[in-house]
């Protein structure tokens, strides 16, 4: 634990069709979800608006390789999306494995007793936060930061 930053990080599920945001207290114990944000051409300026609101150290967004661990259309659109928040949102932004969220995501709404189509609109956030919670505790193990820097440059 004594490797472990403290500060609030956001962590980011990217989907087509929305995007989930979660946070964690400012010792990284706990991942909260926020909200579901649709995914449209403000998605990232709202990403951007929660980091300030929040006062976020850093941003942690899912990179979805697919079991092998190699790159698929979502990874490519993760990548992107992630640059775009990196190059807006004035903190840093990290890609962090997300391998399972969604699946683990489903399972634990499936256990609450959630239907799927009922569990549509929160699933994204509870994604993100299976994500940023396996994150947190990657970097609390290790002494490490989890996942790989994203450059901030200008769009």
């Amino acid at each position: 634990m004594s490797g472990f930053r403290r500060g609030v990080r956001l962590g980011i599920d990217v989907g087509r069709a929305r995007v989930g945001v979660a946070r964690c207290d400012p010792d990284g114990l706990l991942a909260t979800p926020i909200e579901t944000v649709p995914r449209d051409n403000a998605a990232v300026a709202r990403i951007a608006a929660l980091a300030e609101e929040y006062s976020a150290t850093e941003i942690w967004v899912g990179l979805p390789t697919n079991l092998r661990g190699e790159d698929t259309a979502s990874t490519t659109d993760a990548r992107g999306f992630a640059a775009e928040l990196a190059a807006r949102a004035a903190r840093p932004v990290r890609l962090v494995d997300e391998r399972l969220s969604t699946v683990s995501a489903h399972a634990v709404l499936r256990n609450a007793g959630k239907r799927q189509r009922s569990s549509r609109s929160i699933v994204d956030q509870v994604a993100a936060v299976v994500l940023l919670q396996h994150a947190l505790d990657v970097e609390k193990s290790t002494g490490r930061p989890p996942g790989t820097p994203v450059p901030q440059e200008s769009p």
